[in-house]
This record gives C-alpha cells, structure tokens and sequence, in this order.
C-alpha cells in the first residue's frame, strides 16, 4: 500500500477553493462585528434622510439583528441548493458558480453608502450566507474526493482553517484605525469579492472531482486523467478500481434522495450521526462565546480600546490551533480529536459559569475567564470545528453524499441561525449560568461520539461503509429487499 503524496496539483487546487470559498465564510462572520456601531448610524440617516425622523430603538435593534441573522439564513438556503449543484455542475462547477453570490453582494455591500440603501446590505447578507452554505458543504465534500485515503483527514481541515483565516483577516481589517470607521467599513463588506474573483480566474485549470467524472458522468477517460493530474504518476488503475467497486455497490441504490435517505435503514446511523455532530457543534455555544468574549474581556480590566486586539488574539489562537489539527487528524484520528475538544468545551463551559458567577467576589476570577474562553476556542479548534464536515465525506459513498452535505449543512446552518437569535434571551434570562446550558450540549455530544462515531482514519469509503453496515444491522452495504421495494429494476444509464 503506498502512502500517496501532495502534489503541488492538489495542494493548490485545495488552496484555491478554500481561500475562494471557505474564507469567505469565516470573513463575513465576522465583518459586521466591529463596525456594527457606524452601520447601525448609517441605518438610521439613511431612514431620516427619507422620512425626516430617527428610527426608534426597537425598529434600529430588529433591523441590525435581521443584517446580521440573514447571513446564517442564507447559509441555510444554500445548503439545500448544494445537492441540485453538485449534480448537475460537479463539484468544481459548483464551487464557481456559487462564485456570482459572493461578487454581486460584493459590489452591492460596498455601494450601499454611495446608494444611501440599507436594505441593499440586508439583500446581500443574504446572498453571501447562500454563498457560505454552499461552500461550507461542497468544499470539503471536492477536497474529501480530490485527496488519496491517507490524506484525507489533512485536506478535510483546511476549509475550516481557512474559515479561522477569514474571521481572523475581517478581525485585523476591522480594527477602528483600517476600516471599521465611518468611510471604510464599505470597503470592509466589498473585500469579500476578491477571494471569489481569484478563484473564478484560477479554479478553472483545476481537475473536476475524479469520483463525480466517473460514478455520475460515466466518463473514465476524464477520471483517469484527472487521478493522473492530482496524483503526478500515470498508475491511478488502482484507484480508478475501487472507484468502480464503490459505483458497483452503489448501483442498487440509485441516486439517493434527502427523503429516500431518511428511510434507509442501512444509512440510519451515518445520518443520526451528522445531525448529532453538526447541532452539537453549533449548538454547544462557540458563536456565543465569541459574543460574549468582549464583555468578559471588559470585565477583567482590558480596556475599551484595547479589546479589539484582545479579540483578534483570540482569533490567531484559533488559526494556529486549526492549522495544528491538519496535522494531527491523520496521527491522532477523527474520533480522538472530537472526544478531545467536546471534553475541553465541557470543562470550560463549567469553570466559565462559576467563573462568572463569582467575578466580582474574588479579585482574580476575570482572569480565569479569558482562560476559558481561550481554553474553549481551542478544543472547538482541534475537533467539533473542523471534523463533522470531514466525516459527512468520510461514512456517506457518492450517490448519498451531496444529501448527506444537504441534511448536515441544514442542520448546522439552522443551528447557528437558532444560536444567534435565541442567546441575547437566554444571555438575559440566566446571566452567567446560560453556559450551562451549552455544557450540557457539549456532555451529550460527547457521550454519544463515545458509544457510537467509529474511527475513519486511512480507510476507504467502503471500509467505512462496512463498519457502519454492521451497526445497522443490515447483512450487506445496500440488501436487495430493502431497496427492491422502492425502486423498479436497475437499468444502466446512459
């Protein structure tokens, strides 16, 4: 068995579509933080430009949390877009047409001012949400079919270092003295069109996903030459042979469906497993703990002016630990790196509530709380961040996968979306204590990767298939009567 290469090929196809795609994400999560102030002032004399009156605060509050909220919303709507996508585009194809939702509200978000239209910004928080739901799913499902078995895990990872890249890239250009002030915060929201017009320059001399030419195009030439392009040798027969005994044990199954995979039993806990992995990575607070990191900054003496680069920190803190995971997820395995950082979360989500609570009785406890929440940042960096989108690539074979991505892309999307209109509530509600109720979240998730997630590490889809094949107990990958009862007789396409 021959340990595969990086060749340079595949190192810059896998640069190319995460700095153009993955980033992006990562950027626009985090470029409305720092010049929410001025955006909100901009609101509101756009509005008494046209109306002669300030908005009142209510109406002010309820249109900022929409800007902001749109953006997971639509990062929703482009999940359930990335199976037609993949589909029809390929993984490549989708990836640059999902290009055209990260240019125009580009353009739109930097011409807002100069339009004198808020609504503009609203209208293009969602395009480009749509553009970070497609790509956080059909980056690493291209990357997970580009890379050889054992280098699978690494590949996996850098969407997710490079969404840490983007928050930390809109952290730095955000800090007040570059752009988050009066006039360049435009420019902050319009830099999201660079990455997405490099990589629609430079993507197109890439190879498609060899997987996808040849399972649903059908087309081997094209696949082989592929292989031979991403792995810099001309003997891929190998490969091309276990390509074609996934397609062979798929060919039953027919192309799968998001509700056809919700009632196959053979696929019942690869699918429980997603959802849980997913909700459990949005859901265990890590966007509330960047939303309460400034105030907890503040609380522990770091000055006003200077909780900005504190926060940056934070983020370089989470790029090193990601860039870490790279390449750990292939010494260490999947299943470690996950039990590792909801282990971690757990714990500092636990000391963070007490740490709360009891901030203004002993003079040292703010301390302990930016250690928490470094402490946090980094075991959400080295497992639940990066490793569920891997996985989805990893337990689902090709005619399930782009469902696969449409269920967990939801489930995360929604998720998020959920987090960040229900915390200030709960943030109201239970004060320091409502990291409790993410402690509880990280102790089920983890408990649940104890008993059920297996390890994935340098095995083929089918192996993996296998395992999973057992734990549902079902004789083969696909049985026959189960599937018969669903679908006419296989005849081969084309």
């Amino acid at each position: 068995e021959c340990q595969q290469e990086l060749t340079l090929v595949l190192a810059l196809a896998t640069l190319i579509a995460a700095f153009g795609s993955s980033f992006q994400y990562g950027y626009n999560v985090a470029a409305v933080n720092s010049p929410a102030v001025y955006m909100q002032q901009f609101y509101n004399e756009t509005y008494r430009d046209r109306t002669g009156e300030f908005i009142e605060d209510f109406p002010l509050t309820l249109l900022w949390s929409l800007t902001v909220s749109m953006f997971p919303f639509g990062g929703f709507i482009g999940s359930l877009l990335v199976g037609p996508l993949v589909n029809k585009f390929g993984r490549k194809g989708a990836l640059l047409f999902n290009n055209i939702f990260s240019i125009v509200p580009a353009i739109l978000m930097g011409c807002s001012k100069v339009a004198k239209s808020f609504e503009l910004i609203i209208i293009s928080r969602l395009l480009v949400g749509i553009c970070a739901g497609l790509s956080s799913n059909v980056v690493p499902m291209y990357l997970g079919e580009l890379a050889p078995k054992n280098l699978r895990g690494a590949l996996g990872v850098v969407p997710q270092l490079f969404i840490t890249v983007g928050i930390l890239v809109a952290q730095i250009f955000g800090l007040r003295n570059l752009l988050a002030n009066e006039d360049g915060w435009p420019i902050l929201l319009g830099l999201t069109g660079v990455p997405a017009a490099l990589q629609l320059v430079l993507l197109p001399f890439f190879p498609e996903s060899p997987r996808y030419l040849l399972i649903q195009k059908k087309d081997e030439a094209a696949a082989k030459q592929a292989l031979k392009t991403l792995r810099g040798w001309d003997s891929v027969d190998a490969e091309v042979a276990e390509i074609r005994q996934e397609d062979e044990a798929e060919k039953a199954a027919g192309f799968i469906s998001v509700l056809k995979l919700f009632r196959m039993r053979s696929l019942r806990w690869q699918l429980i497993s997603i959802i849980i992995l997913m909700g459990g990575q949005q859901l265990s607070g890590v966007n509330a703990i960047y939303y309460y990191a400034d105030q907890i900054y503040l609380s522990a003496g770091v000055k006003e002016e200077h909780v900005q680069y504190v926060t940056a920190g934070t983020g370089a803190v989470n790029v090193v630990m990601t860039f870490c995971a790279v390449f750990v997820v292939e010494l260490l395995g999947r299943r470690l790196l996950l039990l590792l950082g909801f282990s971690i979360c757990l714990t500092a989500c636990c000391v963070l509530t007490a740490a709360l609570a009891l901030q203004n009785t002993v003079s040292w406890m703010p301390y302990i709380s930016i250690v928490c929440v470094i402490s946090y940042v980094v075991g959400h960096a080295i497992g639940p961040s990066p490793i569920p989108a891997l996985l989805i690539t990893e337990i689902f074979l090709q005619s399930s996968r782009s469902s696969a991505f449409m269920v967990g892309g939801s489930v995360h999307w929604l998720s998020n979306f959920t987090v960040g209109l229900i915390f200030p509530f709960i943030q109201e509600g239970l004060g320091p204590y409502s990291f409790i109720v993410f402690a509880v979240i990280c102790l089920l998730t983890t408990i649940y990767i104890f008993l059920i997630v297996p390890e994935t590490k340098a095995k083929t889809f089918m192996e993996i298939n296998q395992i999973f094949t057992k734990m549902n107990k079902v004789s083969e990958v696909y049985p026959e009567k189960e599937e018969l009862k669903e679908l006419p007789p296989v005849t081969s396409e084309q």
